[in-house]
């Protein structure tokens, strides 16, 4: 099968895309490469990526392309001529929302337009996307569920990616644009984004530097482990979005549609304090962390957990990665990529 990976420099965008070549699939594989954060990590990405596809035979193409250029979107998909697409691409992060929204509207809102454009012209067959668990915002009733409404964003990233399921209902419905949008819950693992918390306590602690710890560490987290993430990922993609027949107008189900749409969460489904976070990370290390204490930064949420109730039963799995086993893995990975 070919399929188009947007993203594909970024950390789940990476992991996918090598998952799909190791079982064989063609992939076409876009990213700008920004600066967002430093470049050098995504360049040793790509070139992973290149090897990945010498070594398993399956077909990989680079595309180096602005997805906010309408017409290089274009042209891109009408040369490859995905079957499938995963969009993965996105100007991720909760706080630089604050400091600079208008990469969040080139990013997540025009691009996305151009990338259901395209699904609908190339009649690509199912576009699967990136949404968050930051969507949940103000809702406080645990663990989240993709049933209950999600209409108080505490983050202007959060309100853009919730336009993102909001313009993929109505490709689904106007066009008849199967789509399936992925909640993601607290990625974390190796290859992760040097802007998250677990990349940021082990190069601080490996430092002997304190680590802000917000919120006075009463944070509880669905910290969901990458290779979890990316084996619903590919499930999902697999697993074509179909009009849900019992569907009521009179009582709408948010996360589904008579059209074919759908919402999942994909999470841990178990929650852990930050403090004890911050342990597996001491653990691997085996060094302590020094801790200063402060509060909860605007924007954050003080908790999420997913229901991973509709996951389950769709694509038949759900992630289970203990925080200890990825947090060890993370480290291990840290230790050799950086030489420390």
């Amino acid at each position: 099968m070919k399929i188009l990976v947007t993203g594909n420099a970024g950390f789940i965008g990476f992991h996918v895309v090598k998952c799909l070549l190791e079982r064989g699939d063609s992939v076409v594989g876009v990213d700008v490469v920004n600066d967002y954060y430093d470049p050098t990590i995504k360049e040793a990405r790509l070139r992973i990526l290149e090897e990945t596809s010498a070594r398993t035979g399956s077909a990989y193409v680079f595309l180096r392309q602005d997805l906010a250029d309408q017409q290089g979107v274009d042209d891109a998909f009408r040369e490859h001529r995905p079957e499938r697409v995963i969009h993965l691409a996105a100007q991720a992060g909760v706080r630089y929302s604050l400091e600079n929204p208008h990469a969040y509207v080139q990013s997540n809102v025009v691009a996305f337009t151009n990338i259901l454009e395209a699904c609908r012209h190339h009649r690509v067959k199912h576009l699967t996307y990136a949404s968050t668990s930051s969507v949940y915002g103000a809702n406080t009733r645990m663990p989240f569920s993709e049933h209950e409404s999600v209409n108080h964003p505490l983050q202007f990233y959060a309100a853009t990616k919730k336009a993102n399921e909001l313009m993929a209902h109505s490709y689904s419905h106007l066009f008849g644009l199967p789509t399936t949008g992925l909640r993601f819950f607290t990625v974390y693992g190796p290859w992760g984004r040097p802007d998250m918390a677990l990349f940021l306590f082990t190069r601080a602690i490996l430092a002997g530097e304190s680590i802000q710890v917000f919120n006075y560490g009463n944070h509880t987290r669905d910290f969901t482990y990458i290779d979890d993430i990316v084996e619903g990922v590919i499930r999902t993609s697999d697993d074509v979005a179909r009009p849900n027949l019992a569907w009521d107008s009179d009582s709408p189900d948010p996360a589904t549609s008579n059209a074919p749409y759908r919402l999942f969460n994909i999470g841990n489904n178990d929650p852990v304090h930050l403090s004890e976070y911050i342990e597996a990370i001491e653990e691997a290390l085996g060094r302590k962390a020094i801790r200063e204490r402060l509060p909860l930064q605007p924007g954050d949420v003080p908790a999420t957990y997913a229901d991973c109730t509709e996951l389950e039963k769709a694509v038949g799995y759900k992630p289970a990665t203990p925080v200890r086993e990825g947090v060890a893995n993370f480290v291990a990975w840290y230790r050799e990529f950086y030489r420390v």
